[in-house]
């Protein structure tokens, strides 16, 4: 009796299996780049899931998805492509050039950015300038990895920088570096549509290059330069408001003395004596 219920249930499951088949897919391709070479790890992922996979050694991967998926390939340094799911799939990835070719000034070079191996952030001056900020470096604020900026508060005031925290007894200010000139000085005097690009080497690659003057990291600043052509004028006009939301109240001049005096008393002290030559006539 039991072989029977079992073999009856088991015809009984066959069509769902058979369903639940039906509606998936082995999908397996090649990633490879626009010269043909294969790439490796590179990120096959189901659209809207987190079911993917990544290519090995030889660009080949191998995912079961359900039947009509996207499938989205990615890769660092390469554009994103999304495709239907096939049984076969041979997908190029092409080169992401404005990422690739972006050119990163190390201090005694420059190169592409893909070629780079050191720790170095480098900054869109473009989104500093959207910041009604006149001081660049507290612009950066939230936008470099390791690095923290504080301000005093003041708006014109300057910021205290460290990249990967407190690395000496002294001083902990980065060296920075404006058009190949060093100085310890905070940039706080400097303009910010006046900057072209900003890096900051964070490792201890850039004692190799300037020395024991880059424990605390570098930022290098280059401005921008005059360029051929006809003439050309930018307006760039901007206001910022702060304020604060809660306001103290607080003892004005006359009632501030009478404390003191009043404290002067209190410690046995005459109370004529005091910083601010304030004098009361209590009556007594």
């Amino acid at each position: 009796m039991n072989s029977l219920q079992r073999m009856l249930m088991s015809l009984a499951l066959t069509p769902a299996v058979a369903i639940v088949s039906a509606q998936e897919v082995n999908v397996s391709g090649v990633v490879t780049d626009a010269t043909g070479e294969t790439i490796i790890g590179a990120s096959v992922v189901e659209k809207g899931t987190t079911n993917g996979t990544v290519t090995d050694i030889d660009g080949k991967f191998t995912l079961k998805v359900k039947k009509g998926a996207q499938l989205e390939f990615s890769y660092i340094g390469y554009n994103n492509v999304t495709l239907e799911a096939k049984p076969t799939m041979n997908v190029v990835l092409s080169e992401n050039a404005k990422l690739v070719e972006e050119v990163v000034v190390t201090g005694y070079t420059t190169q592409r950015k893909a070629d780079l191996t050191g720790a170095v952030s480098v900054v869109s001056v473009t989104d500093l300038q959207k910041q009604n900020e006149n001081n660049p470096m507290k612009a950066l604020q939230g936008r470099v990895p390791g690095m923290n900026i504080s301000a005093d508060g003041s708006p014109s005031g300057s910021a205290t920088v460290r990249i990967r925290g407190i690395g000496t007894l002294n001083n902990n200010d980065p060296l920075y570096i404006i058009d190949g000139v060093p100085t310890k000085a905070g940039m706080h005097e400097l303009n910010g549509n006046d900057i072209e690009s900003i890096q900051i080497l964070k490792d201890a690659a850039s004692a190799s290059i300037y020395g024991s003057r880059a424990a605390n990291g570098v930022i290098i600043i280059t401005t921008k330069k005059g360029k051929d052509g006809k003439l050309k004028v930018d307006l760039d006009a901007s206001v910022a408001a702060s304020m604060y939301s809660h306001k103290m109240e607080v003892l004005n001049a006359k009632e501030f003395g009478q404390v003191m005096w009043q404290g002067y008393v209190n410690d046995g002290m005459d109370p004529n004596t005091n910083g601010l030559g304030y004098h009361y006539d209590w009556g007594y």
